[in-house]
């Protein structure tokens, strides 16, 4: 038998059924195959990302990074997988400084920030990305701001490093306050964590949420589903927290859960099926 013959042909034919899965030509293949498509695209622009946020950082535009990247994605992944993203209210997006909030449903959350992301803001993470290859690096050097959960003072100390970074570069911050993939099927939310709205007040700058559909009958991760569509976003108009204090808090988290709350049911599954309802 000849063993480098039966790996080419076997290499041809195992991408030749990952082309036909993407296009759902074999549709048990589609999900796996626009799953690895999304995954390269995801590796493509992290380590773009790398070289990019040296450039930015060298000319003193850091904080420029993770928005040119993260459209970088949403374009890549918008022409690649056909996904499109809504949006309704973007002035709000411009608001600076400010603590963007928004719901987490699945890995897919990336091409969501990918369209979003403001300029002069910068993530949070788990500490323990920031030793990631290639997205740790572009992470990083891009300005994230990295905390580790398990240690309290540890947190609280990089909460007020950022705080003060807000307000003297004007630098803003994303946070996803469920704090985990909800990977809902209807439209819903986890319980919030108090986090980003200690740290808007503390900074005493407005809380931006913004919510997007419920994408599960686009792509869903327990189903093995991942088709073109539309996903649609509303951001809601800023809250202001000046003059308020760590007693004001948990009013601040419960008004914006009940906002995000009450627009998630209204968004449903986004244009595509909400046209198919009417």
């Amino acid at each position: 038998m000849d063993v480098k013959a039966v790996l080419k042909y076997g290499s041809k034919g195992t991408l030749g059924a990952l082309v036909l899965g993407y296009f759902g030509i074999i549709k048990p293949l589609q999900f796996y195959a626009r799953l690895l498509v999304y995954l390269l695209a995801v590796a493509f622009c992290a380590l773009s990302g790398v070289p990019l946020s040296v450039f930015f950082t060298l000319i003193g535009r850091q904080g420029l990074s993770q928005w040119a990247i993260a459209r970088m994605f949403y374009y890549t992944c918008r022409i690649v997988l056909g996904i499109k993203v809504v949006i309704k209210n973007p002035e709000a997006l411009k608001t600076r400084p400010a603590v963007f909030v928004s719901n987490h449903q699945s890995e897919l959350d990336l091409i969501i920030l990918g369209a979003t992301f403001p300029k002069y803001c910068s993530v949070t993470a788990k500490k323990s990305l920031k030793y990631y290859p290639i997205l740790g690096w572009f992470m990083a050097l891009s300005g994230s701001v990295f905390i580790d959960r398990k240690k309290r003072e540890d947190a609280l100390k990089a909460f007020s490093e950022a705080a003060q970074r807000m307000i003297t570069k004007q630098q803003s911050v994303f946070m996803f306050p469920e704090g985990t993939r909800s990977y809902y099927e209807k439209p819903g939310l986890l319980p919030f964590k108090k986090g980003a709205f200690h740290f808007a007040v503390q900074g005493q700058v407005p809380v931006v949420p913004y919510v997007c559909s419920n994408y599960s009958k686009i792509v869903n991760f327990k189903k093995r589903i991942f088709t073109p569509g539309t996903i649609e976003i509303e951001v809601l108009e800023p809250v202001d927290t000046k003059n308020m204090t760590k007693d004001d808090v948990q009013d601040l988290y419960e008004n914006v859960q009940s906002s995000m709350l009450k627009t998630t049911e209204s968004l449903g599954y986004g244009p595509d099926f909400q046209k198919k309802a009417d």
